[in-house]
C-alpha cells in the first residue's frame, strides 16, 4: 500500500513537469505579446510624430518657394516694363518732343515694353511662375505704358485726345469690371482682346515714329482699326460680364433653395 502512494507521487510529479512548462510558455507568450504590443503601440505614434514633422516641413519648404519665386524671370520682364515708363516719356519729351531722333529713342523704349507683355505672361503660365505680384503688376505696367504714350502722343497734338479718353476708358473700365464681378467668376481673355492689344501698340508705335508721307497715312489706318476693335472687345466684355453675373446669381439661388429644402 505504501509503494502506490509513492508511485502516484511519482506520477503527480511527473504531471507537474508539463504545467510547469506550459506555464513557462504562458509567461513568454505573455511577455512577447506585451513586448509586442509596446513595440506596436510605439510605432505609430513615432510615425505619427515623424509624419508630423515631415508635413510642418514640407509646409515650411513651400513657404520658401513661395517666396522666392516672387523674383522670377517674368516679374523682372514685368519690374523691367515699369521702369520703363518714366524712361520712355523723358525720351519722348525731350526738346520739345518733336525730335525724330529723341523719338526714334521713345520708340525704342515702347517696343522693348511691349514685347516684355508679351513674353512676361507666356513665361509665367508655361513654367508655374504666376505670383500675386506677378497679376497685380502686369496689368498695371500695360495700362502705365499704354497711358503714358497715348497721353504724350495727344499732348504734343499727334493724336485726338477723343481717341486717347476711348482707349483708356475702355482699358480702366473692363479693367474696374472685372473686379466687380469677380465674385461670380473670371472673365478670361478673347483671342479678339489680344488681337485689339496688338493692333494699339502697332499704331501708337508708329505715331511714337516720326513718320511722313503715305506711312503717316497707313499709323491713321491702324489707329483707326485699334480704336473699333477697342469699342468692340469692349462691348463684349460687358456682355460676358453681365452673363457672368446672371449664372452666378442664379447658382447661387439655387444652391440656397436647395439647402433650404
Amino acid at each position: 500500500m505504501t509503494g502506490v502512494p509513492a508511485s502516484a507521487a511519482g506520477g503527480s510529479a511527473k504531471a507537474k513537469g508539463p504545467v510547469t512548462s506550459a506555464a513557462s510558455v504562458s509567461g513568454g507568450a505573455s511577455a512577447s505579446v506585451s513586448g509586442g504590443a509596446s513595440g506596436a503601440s510605439g510605432g505609430p505614434k513615432s510615425a505619427a510624430s515623424g509624419g508630423a514633422k515631415s508635413a510642418r516641413g514640407g509646409k515650411l519648404a513651400a513657404a520658401a518657394v513661395d517666396q522666392a519665386s516672387v523674383w522670377n524671370i517674368a516679374n523682372l520682364l514685368t519690374m523691367l516694363r515699369l521702369l520703363l515708363v518714366p524712361g520712355f516719356v523723358a525720351l519722348m519729351l525731350a526738346d520739345g518732343g518733336y525730335d525724330p531722333a529723341w523719338r526714334s529713342l521713345a520708340w525704342a523704349a515702347f517696343a522693348i515694353a511691349m514685347i516684355t507683355d508679351l513674353f512676361d505672361g507666356h513665361l509665367a503660365r508655361a513654367y508655374n511662375l504666376v505670383t500675386d505680384f506677378g497679376k497685380i503688376a502686369d496689368p498695371i505696367a500695360d495700362k502705365a505704358i499704354m497711358g503714358a504714350a497715348l497721353i504724350c502722343l495727344s499732348a504734343l497734338g499727334d493724336l485726338p485726345w477723343w481717341v486717347t479718353i476711348v482707349i483708356l476708358g475702355r482699358e480702366l473700365g473692363i479693367t474696374l469690371l472685372r473686379f466687380i464681378v469677380i465674385r461670380y467668376g473670371v472673365i478670361p481673355a478673347s483671342r479678339g482682346g489680344k488681337v485689339k492689344t496688338l493692333t494699339q501698340g502697332v499704331a501708337v508705335g508708329m505715331y511714337v515714329l516720326a513718320l511722313t508721307g503715305w506711312l503717316a497715312t497707313l499709323r491713321w489706318w491702324v489707329m483707326a482699326a485699334a480704336v473699333i476693335l477697342t469699342v468692340v472687345t469692349g462691348l463684349d466684355y460687358v456682355r460676358q460680364a453681365i452673363v457672368l453675373r446672371r449664372q452666378g446669381i442664379a447658382e447661387r439661388r439655387a444652391a440656397s433653395e436647395e439647402a433650404d429644402a
